[in-house]
């Protein structure tokens, strides 16, 4: 692959940050490394260093494109039933994880807090501000609602980690099912703690 078929245009930034993705995606966030992002995008190993100087500022630009991908997913969701609108954020975060091999554990990963990057904080809250109205709706108060958020998302991202671990495949080999589980824990949770 030559450097001009790697990326176009100069925006060698976004394809760093594609290239983090996959490599985060297949290895997990501790093998992310700016020089092997660097040969995936087929430029010289000092390249990236322009746009991200340290290891730590392109795992923030990989979160921060993370929560907007994440973002842009939950937002699809148009479930006016608020039960049945928890239950499909599960099913989309479950698939977001299972194809990213991470979630909310990367874009509130706590070796990105001392940065305090603007731009990571403002998509993570993006995510947020999807999920916390409904559940707002479910609960009546905003205690409860992070309280429930909390379980949901846990529970949302248990089930996607299982699948990848390997451990939930034995029972439920397609991503559906494991999202069709996590829907079915959602819509518990959303009776339990309905206001």
């Amino acid at each position: 692959m030559s450097k001009r078929d790697s990326y176009h245009h100069g925006d060698l930034r976004a394809a760093l940050v594609e290239a983090a993705l996959a490599l985060i995606a297949e290895r997990g966030i501790d093998a992310l490394s700016v020089a092997e992002a660097a040969r995936r995008t087929g430029v010289s190993a000092a390249a990236p260093y322009r746009h991200f100087p340290t290891r730590l500022a392109l795992l923030k630009a990989a979160a921060t494109r993370a929560a907007e991908l994440l973002a842009e997913g939950l937002r699809e969701v148009q479930e006016p039933d608020p039960v049945e609108a928890l239950a499909a954020t599960a099913r989309v975060y479950v698939r977001f994880v299972v194809e990213h091999h991470a979630g909310l554990d990367l874009i509130f990963a706590e070796q990105l807090r001392p940065l305090a990057d603007p731009a990571l904080a403002a998509a993570g809250r993006a995510v947020i501000d999807v999920l916390l109205p409904i559940a707002l709706a479910l609960t009546g108060n905003p205690v409860s609602a992070l309280d429930l958020l909390e379980q949901h998302i846990a529970a949302a991202h248990g089930y996607a980690v299982l699948h990848l671990s390997g451990f939930a495949r034995r029972r439920t080999p397609d991503v559906e099912m494991v999202a069709t589980g996590a829907a079915n824990v959602s819509r518990a949770l959303a009776a339990a703690f309905r206001g």
